[in-house]
């Protein structure tokens, strides 16, 4: 095939030209008068002009040559009888010059072999001397008429040869198949196409019966839309063919279009059939995109089970089954336990993974006509839609719990996950679609609560402690909008100095309902509700007010440490909000420490790097918060910007004289001070912990032996005393009354 930018450009051209050809103004023509005899010569000239013709002469053959040589003309009168070169030669000439001229011999041989002679040379006419002047002007008019009539046609043609040529171009370029068939539905034309995405090379189709192109299973259904027989708004359209590949194992759709031809010629006559034109569309990839969209609106993407949207399909048509046969079904919620800790500890893609194989376990311990879909996370539901008793669910909840008891090898890890199944049965717990799952769902919750790895059955009872969790998200709220919240500090002490080195940022709820809460009370709920996210904001707000106070009057501790959960650490405008603070309050990102743990690192972990590189480059100081709690910690303080360890206060109990935790905090101290770490001990609460810290080297402390959490109004009033807070400066009050 040509060039496809070449072939459009000439085409377009080729027509633009003849559309112009027949378009153009008709110009003055131009005479050349070639005659040896003057006074023949210009008195023709003459009386050509007086005619409205622009004339030229020449006066020989030699001249008449030189000058169609220089010059274009229209029409030649040309004499015969020359000394020189005769009109013969100058005929010759033109022949073969191939000059686009028209000539009347005008001559006073008037044999009959000389006329024969020059129409033969081209001569458009033969015109004796003498002759009359009005039989003159007619031969020319005539000759300049047929010239127009010639110039126009070869326009049309060409016109008609390039629209031909730019029509061929147009149906072989198409993106679709195009075709013609006969009355018997033999294949009288095909495009390129047809070879390019078919592989069938177009003669080998030609006088060929459309079917053997067609899938064996469509070929009912192509009788009736490949060879259509009808015309406009009765004809098929859009209808879909399977038509295997020549020579690949491969199934494409097409989608065609055809019209029935007929031949109309006879008026009183019915018209008569004589083929179909058609077009056929490639819908392949479109067919399945849109299988794939519909597949993706109805499924998890991750397990292949059925999603939400899915499962109350099935569960509305259970119900409707169940009403009207009389039948019980049963809805089960089921829940992975402690799957965060997997998520946290090994990451998303072994979490992913897992609930890969979970979904594969589940669907080996249903029956057919059994709907499992995931609900999101590691939440599943599942449908029992035609039950004896409800001993029927209670079966298929025991043999989902035993089938857990198996490890699931992951990846290299060996993990034991077990599952926690809430039960409610249709009709007793419920008649709706959202009954019976907030239902599942509140057993489901009940079974976690008495342990996990079990199941449980609905009762209404269980709705009291149900309500109290969702009274609390309620109360949590509102507590929200009428600042209910309070922020307490706690100091961090120089184990040298004992003077007060930081101070740790907290929270605490003073409900009017519930009383005071610790965070231990609510803040789980808070982050299982995303409530975390505002409470956080909360508390740096009013960290960064509080330092600004205390900056300006000059009780500034060297640096204040602020919680940040592992939700809000995800959050894309945390870095941005922080910033907005620093400038906000006018304070230096030094002054400040942000605390993590370990689980906030491991959910997004380069993502997670690069946030605490920008709070780092502000000046912000990182601590890794209950260190050696978590599986990989070591490996952190390489790749995360940690400025600060923080030894959690589970191993203070027993610290000193608990052998392994002696052990622990003995290798922490060490390990801090090898990579030049700021150490800090959470929950110091004897004097003897004090002083076995200040042997390790311990930097900093911080517990009940030295203060309480305070408000921001004892706090301060402890900053203006300025007195040191170590043992040799503790009275004995202190130890017992804080």
């Amino acid at each position: 095939m040509e060039d496809t930018h070449h072939n459009q450009g000439a085409c377009k051209d080729a027509i633009n030209i003849g559309i112009s050809n027949m378009n153009a103004l008709p110009k003055q023509p131009i005479i050349l008068v070639v005659d040896d005899e003057p006074h023949l010569r210009n008195s023709l000239s003459a009386i050509l002009s007086l005619h409205g013709y622009t004339t030229s002469t020449a006066d020989g053959g030699k001249s008449a040559m030189e000058a169609l040589a220089n010059k274009h003309f229209d029409l030649v009168l040309l004499d015969l009888c020359m000394p020189d070169v005769n009109g013969h030669q100058v005929m010759d000439w033109i022949m073969g010059q191939q000059l686009d001229t028209c000539v009347i011999v005008v001559s006073g041989d008037s044999s009959i072999d000389s006329a024969i002679s020059s129409l033969r040379r081209g001569a458009y006419d033969f015109l004796r001397k003498p002759y009359e002047i009005d039989e003159l002007v007619l031969k020319i008019e005539n000759a300049f008429s047929k010239r127009r009539l010639e110039s126009e046609n070869r326009a049309i043609n060409l016109q008609l040869r390039e629209s031909e040529r730019w029509y061929r171009y147009m149906v072989n370029s198409s993106p679709d198949i195009i075709y013609t068939l006969d009355a018997d539905g033999l294949c009288t034309f095909c495009n390129d196409r047809l070879e390019s995405l078919l592989g069938y090379p177009k003669e080998s189709i030609i006088g060929k019966h459309f079917s053997a192109l067609v899938y064996a299973e469509d070929r009912e259904a192509a009788q009736y839309v490949i060879q259509e027989r009808r015309t406009g708004d009765r004809a098929t359209r859009n209808m879909e063919i399977r038509i295997p590949h020549c020579t690949e194992s491969k199934l494409l759709t097409l989608e065609f279009n055809s019209f029935g031809i007929y031949d109309e010629t006879g008026s009183e006559t019915p018209p008569i059939y004589i083929g179909t034109y058609g077009v056929a569309k490639d819908v392949t990839e479109k067919k399945k995109a849109a299988q794939l969209i519909s597949y993706q609106a109805y499924h998890d993407l991750l397990t292949g089970l059925a999603n939400r949207m899915l499962f109350k399909d099935h569960l509305e048509l259970a119900i409707a089954q169940a009403r009207r046969y009389r039948h019980m079904l049963a809805l089960m919620f089921l829940d992975l336990d402690r799957f965060k800790v997997v998520n946290d500890t090994l990451g998303h893609v072994i979490g992913d993974h897992l609930l890969i194989e979970v979904a594969t376990r589940l669907r080996n311990c249903l029956r057919e006509g059994d709907t499992l879909a995931r609900q999101g996370g590691d939440e599943f539901t599942l449908l029992l839609p035609q039950i004896d008793s409800q001993e029927d669910a209670v079966r298929t909840a025991d043999k989902v719990i035993k089938s857990f008891g198996a490890p699931f090898q992951i990846d290299g890890h060996e993990l034991y996950v077990s599952m926690s199944i809430g039960i409610a049965l249709y009709p007793d717990n419920g008649d709706n679609i959202d009954i019976l799952i907030k239902n599942a769902d509140i057993a489901m919750y009940e079974s976690k609560a008495k342990g996990r790895n079990r199941y449980q059955l609905y009762s209404s009872g269980m709705n009291v402690t149900f309500a109290e969790r969702l009274s609390l998200e309620i109360q949590m709220r509102k507590a929200l909008e009428r600042n209910e919240f309070q922020v307490v500090y706690q100091p961090q002490i120089n184990v040298i100095t004992g003077k007060i080195s930081g101070m740790e940022t907290l929270v605490r709820w003073a409900s009017p309902i519930l009383g005071y809460l610790s965070p231990l009370e609510f803040i789980p709920l808070a982050e299982e509700t995303g409530l975390i996210i505002p409470i956080g904001e909360f508390v740096l707000k009013s960290a960064f007010n509080q330092a600004s106070l205390w900056k300006q009057a000059g009780l500034l501790p060297q640096r204040i440490a602020i919680n940040i959960s592992a939700q809000h650490l995800e959050q894309e405008g945390l870095v941005d909000f922080i910033a907005q603070l620093l400038r906000e309050y006018e304070l230096d990102g030094s002054m400040f420490e942000m605390e993590i743990t370990e689980n906030a690192l491991l959910s997004d972990g380069e993502h997670i790097v690069e946030k605490l590189r920008l709070l780092s480059g502000m000046g912000i100081k990182i601590a890794l918060d209950d260190f050696g709690t978590g599986y990989s910690s070591l490996s952190y303080l390489q790749k995360f910007p940690i400025d600060t360890i923080k030894i959690d206060q589970s191993f203070m109990r027993g610290f000193p004289g608990d052998s392994g935790n002696d052990s622990i905090v003995t290798a922490i101290c060490t390990l801090a001070q090898g990579l030049q770490l700021n150490l800090i001990a959470e929950g110091v609460e004897e004097a003897e912990q004090y002083r076995s810290l200040h042997t390790l080297q311990c930097n900093e402390a911080q517990g009940f032996l030295f203060s309480k959490p305070l408000s921001s109004h004892d706090i301060t009033a402890l900053l203006m005393k300025g007195a040191p807070l170590g043992p040799q400066h503790l009275r004995p009050q202190h130890c017992f009354n804080l």
